[in-house]
């Protein structure tokens, strides 16, 4: 079994020494300095190297402002009606994937990637990769950390600073360090 194969299983992985996940790497983060260098009155231009960079992306509906960072890029799906605020962090060594009208503030990260708690295996950089699945509606705040291993629901919001260690459930507001669930996000009241 290769490296790669072993990262996208969710085993534990060597990615310092194989030469196809550096390559990969190495193609991704050059897309994401070109995409950062371009100017923002060209965002066709713009658009053009995030489709050469992302997995799926749906239409032409969505935004991603510099500056921009990701490991591989293949693993992110990102829905209709999309946007991301300026630095915002994927470490996509798993599988990213973001519903609809999904809204990310800035200096957001998300991270699949994680590392072994014993430190002879750590040491020797070994990881392990869990995928991250965002559902629709949902609304990140300011500098929010998310996890290996997350599904936040549909329909949520998550406080600005929040890092989310464990599963959203849908129509949630969640805050905190650890996130936690703090209350039920029901439908907008009329004209609201």
């Amino acid at each position: 079994m290769t490296e790669k194969e072993k990262m996208l299983a969710g085993m534990i992985y060597d990615a310092n020494s194989d030469r196809e996940l550096e390559r990969e790497r190495t193609r991704a983060k050059a897309l994401c300095h070109e995409f950062n260098s371009v100017s923002p009155t060209e965002p066709g231009r713009q658009r053009e190297i995030l489709r050469k960079l992302l997995g799926k992306t749906h239409g032409d509906d969505f935004t991603i402002q510099p500056t921009f960072w990701c490991d591989y890029g293949y693993n992110i799906a990102i829905g209709a009606n999309f946007f991301a605020n300026h630095n915002t962090v994927i470490l996509d060594c798993a599988r990213v994937t973001f519903g609809d009208n999904v809204f990310i503030a800035p200096g957001c990260s998300f991270y699949t990637a994680g590392h072994p708690l014993d430190v002879e295996r750590r040491n020797r950089g070994l990881e392990y990769a869990y995928p991250i699945t965002v559902g629709d509606n949902v609304w990140i705040g300011g500098n929010v950390t998310v996890c290996p291993g997350v599904t936040i629901g549909s329909n949520v919001v998550i406080g600005a600073g929040a890092v989310v260690t464990r599963d959203i459930p849908d129509n949630t507001l969640a805050v905190g360090v650890p996130a936690r669930a703090v209350r039920t996000i029901g439908p907008a009241a009329p004209g609201a």
